[in-house]
């Protein structure tokens, strides 16, 4: 009787141990795979934000120059340019700052990513090109080139409008 009682002591406690260490792999596991994904989340997090973050940069640049856009109409819908052509100048020199700004902006969305949206930033980028040029034109005395800033004004916004929605589609995909 002795010897069953040993055997079945033995038994007992090499169940309880090897459920033990079962228990214990399990929620060493359990604890590494939720440690796994609260490090992944925060990454997601951390990214999203990194990303609206140079994507409201980004808008905020295009805002400006949009601002300034609106101040070289209003001084070309007033008439003759030639009183105005200082104003015209200083209103030139603070759209070439505005779009060294906006091309920083543009690489760092480039650098964020999707490729959808640092396409559509460098597009928006690229759409500023015209009514720089126009303005410049301007400045020369070419009597057109009012007309062609206007013309250019609209696909600047557009450009901006596909560049909110491409922003947005990729922080909704996160």
């Amino acid at each position: 009787m002795a010897d069953n009682a040993f055997w079945i002591a033995s038994l007992t406690a090499g169940t309880a141990v090897l459920a033990s260490w079962v228990s214990s792999r399990g929620t060493a596991r359990a604890a590494r795979i939720q440690a796994d994904t609260t490090t992944r989340a925060q990454r997601v997090e951390r990214l999203r934000e990194t990303r609206r973050a140079a994507y409201a940069q980004l808008m905020e640049r295009a805002q400006r120059m949009g601002d300034l856009y609106w101040k070289v109409s209003d001084l070309c819908a007033s008439g003759d340019l030639g009183p105005r052509l200082p104003e015209l100048a200083r209103l030139r020199n603070l759209l070439r700052d505005e779009y060294s700004g906006l091309r920083h902006c543009t690489w760092v969305v480039s650098l964020e990513g999707p490729s959808e949206v640092a396409d559509a930033a460098d597009t928006l980028r690229r759409s500023t090109s015209p009514a720089y040029r126009a303005v410049e034109d301007m400045l020369e005395g070419d009597r057109e080139a009012a007309e062609r800033f206007d013309a250019a004004y609209a696909p600047f916004w557009q450009a901006l409008r596909d560049f909110v929605e491409r922003a947005r589609e990729a922080l909704r995909e996160m």
